[in-house]
């Protein structure tokens, strides 16, 4: 048994004071911290007041049930991962169908077997602790990727999508112009201070918008949406994010030239197929899109002047009934033979998206 094993905390939970030394000695004799409850409500309060790392409970009790008591639990977020062992002497299927329905970990049968009672606490107590492991990487995954790439890394059935897969997406490169000349002549505290105000005003909008953040590389910034969260509105999503960026970015602007720097904003938005995965090295992967679409979005953030969010012909017929917009022609862009058509979004009308939860 590892220390941390040895040194967990167990609720024993029985009416019997009897049957509820028992297993309370054999806990104790492994070097467990046991505590004793003699009903379900007691045990709840127990819980909340001090918490512990697992749970062996009876099913009948007076006051509140071991079923009553499972489902409490199991009702309570910050409790979700404790183990909790039934130890009964109902050697009935549905009473043992309900406590695994309930969220119960085991289901052990008196009289009680030593060995198989102390295999089972450690093959849950290590369960546990590897789920507490894996939400925690999590969140400190969610810190530094998108939260939708986070949850995907996370998720068993992730693997397939990271593997590779085509799909259509709005694709947002946007950057800051000016921004080459500012870094050459500014401190690099100012630079960075810059980019810390940009980013974190940026990254609140993508979040708030549901779009999933491919890279930020100094001021360039790529988003992407209906991957891996579909959205039947990605279009019009990634429109209005832009626009909110532009208007917040033009509030940081206003300060900045305070300062004297001379910093415009300008974004490009295309709608189209891309092939996207996991891509990178050994100890260092990202999660990409690949295609015409990234390319052409690119090419026309690059062509942007300062508070101008351009659009392809595709991607303004797939929203000309919720923004305005002014045409600017045809753009002869880098890397393509033929002039493109191109929209500057001037508003958005009406985008009624549906609210974005915290861990999409």
């Amino acid at each position: 048994m590892s220390p941390e094993q040895a040194s967990a905390r167990i609720l024993v939970v029985d009416d019997s004071p009897v049957d509820r030394a028992v297993v309370a000695r054999l806990l104790a004799s492994d070097g467990y911290e046991v505590v004793e409850a003699e009903n379900g409500r007691q045990a709840l309060d127990l819980l909340r007041a001090n918490g512990v790392d697992a749970v062996i409970t009876d099913l009948l009790m007076p006051e509140l049930d071991g079923f009553a008591t499972l489902a409490a639990i199991r009702a309570d977020e910050k409790h979700g991962h404790i183990p909790v062992i039934v130890i009964t002497g109902l050697d009935d299927l549905d009473s043992a169908v309900r406590c695994i329905e309930l969220g119960a970990t085991d289901y052990v049968l008196r009289p009680v077997k030593p060995a198989l009672l102390r295999a089972r606490i450690r093959a849950s107590l290590e369960n546990a602790r590897l789920l507490e492991t894996i939400d925690r990487q999590k969140s400190e995954l969610a810190r530094f990727i998108s939260p939708q790439i986070a949850q995907l890394i996370t998720s068993p059935e992730g693997e397939q999508l990271l593997a590779g897969h085509r799909r259509r997406i709005t694709v947002v490169f946007c950057d800051l112009r000016g921004f080459t000349s500012f870094s050459e002549t500014a401190e690099p505290e100012e630079v960075l201070g810059v980019l810390r105000a940009y980013h974190v005003t940026l990254g609140r909008l993508i979040v708030e918008h549901g779009g999933t953040l491919e890279h930020f590389a100094g001021d360039g910034v790529m988003v992407f949406f209906n991957d891996p969260v579909l959205q039947d509105d990605h279009e019009i999503r990634a429109v209005s994010m832009a626009v909110a960026m532009r208007t917040a970015v033009a509030g940081l602007a206003s300060n900045w030239r305070k300062l004297g720097y001379e910093l415009g904003f300008g974004v490009g938005i295309v709608a189209g197929y891309a092939t996207l995965g996991r891509i990178g090295f050994e100890g260092r992967h990202d999660y990409g899109a690949v295609g015409n679409a990234v390319n052409l979005a690119a090419r026309l953030s690059s062509e942007a002047a300062p508070d101008q969010i351009l659009l392809d012909q595709r991607t303004y017929a797939a929203v000309e009934d919720q923004v305005e917009v002014a045409s600017v022609g045809e753009l002869s862009l880098k890397g393509l033979h033929r002039p493109v058509p191109a929209f500057d979004v001037l508003a958005v009308r009406s985008a009624v998206l549906e609210p974005v939860a915290p861990d999409r």
